[in-house]
């Protein structure tokens, strides 16, 4: 009998032309794209610039990239070094193998370089990317249903993934653990926001909500996984990660409130470019009352002497007492 299930794709990769378009890239884009947008918008609400978000991005995604890299290379290092396998293809981003914590990590210390560089606490700056991080993996986890990774157990559930015949996987329907992932993200991004509204989470503790609530479920989905991982005490290594990394974001939570309730009232202080251009308008603005002040001295000037040519006290002609026309002024000078 057939079975409803979530097509693959044959392949993960387009040709246009000589340039290749991978999906696993587009997703990542995506997910970059849509994490800084959010991220600028709840800065701006918090009283940040606008445009500060993104400068301070493009120190952290490098730094995210090569981190979640580095530590899929090192937790499976077995696939790049190995026996019979080729270290070069540890190189290959493309195919695969970013993991979230290393991104996390290394990425924090991009933002702080920039963070500092602009002068504002990285607290406050990654409350108002955490959601926007949710929904950038969101979108990121269906760059693995394009290259076919990341699947659970075999299902015959209605939504459960095909995957195809490949190296280390063999053909069958599983669980999406892709898609329960995405969609939990998604959930943890809508909680962070409305936790951040109804709290006024400030000091980097919406962060700290968005790390444990989505080890939360990394934990249950992890257990889910059949891909190949290290173990330790019969649990799966990320599962541990998990657990860890909850702990200590719960424990931030509590110091936090505790030591630093409330929530920055500046967040982004101006630069001294910033106050220079402020202090050039207002000296134009100074400069602008003298001149409108010259230019009116003309007019009042004319105005005065005006009024100095008549004599204040001048009296008036009177009409009515007008001498006949040759009579002489009492006491005016013969010639």
């Amino acid at each position: 009998m057939d079975i409803a299930y979530i097509p693959s794709p044959s392949t993960g990769v387009i040709h246009l032309g000589p340039i290749p378009l991978r999906g696993y890239a587009f997703c990542i884009i995506i997910g970059v794209f849509v994490a800084v947008w959010l991220g600028n918008k709840r800065w701006i609400a918090r009283g940040g610039k606008p445009g500060t978000v993104a400068d301070i991005a493009v120190w952290a995604v490098p730094f995210g990239l090569v981190g979640g890299r580095l530590y899929h290379v090192i937790t499976d290092y077995q696939l790049y070094f190995g026996e019979g396998r080729n270290w070069v293809d540890a190189f290959k981003i493309w195919e695969g193998g970013l993991g979230i914590w290393g991104a996390i990590a290394l990425g924090a210390v991009g933002a702080w370089i920039g963070c500092r560089l602009r002068g504002i606490p990285l607290p406050a700056w990654a409350d108002a990317l955490a959601p926007g991080i949710a929904l950038a993996q969101a979108c990121g986890r269906w760059g693995n249903w394009f290259n076919q990774e990341l699947y659970g157990r075999a299902t015959d559930l209605p939504w459960a993934v095909e995957i195809s015949a490949g190296p280390n996987r063999d053909a069958g329907t599983y669980h999406p653990t892709f898609l329960y992932e995405s969609l939990w993200c998604i959930g943890v991004a809508v909680l962070v926001i409305w936790a951040d509204r109804r709290f006024k989470l400030g000091h980097g503790r919406a962060f700290a909500l968005y790390v444990a609530a989505y080890c939360v479920g990394r934990g249950w989905i992890e257990y889910m996984r059949v891909d190949e991982a290290h173990h330790i005490l019969g649990l799966r290594l990320n599962v541990w990660t998990s657990i860890v990394v909850f702990v200590l974001a719960v424990v931030y939570l509590v110091l936090s409130a505790k030591l630093r309730p409330g929530r920055e009232e500046v967040v982004e202080p101006d630069r001294p470019a910033d106050a220079k251009d402020a202090d050039a308008k207002d000296a134009d603005a100074k400069d602008a009352d003298p001149k409108d002040a010259k230019a009116d001295e003309p007019k009042a000037d004319a105005e005065a002497g005006a009024a100095a040519a008549e004599p204040e006290d001048a009296p008036k002609a009177d009409l009515s007492k007008a001498e006949p026309a040759g009579a002489e002024a009492p006491g005016a000078e013969k010639h």
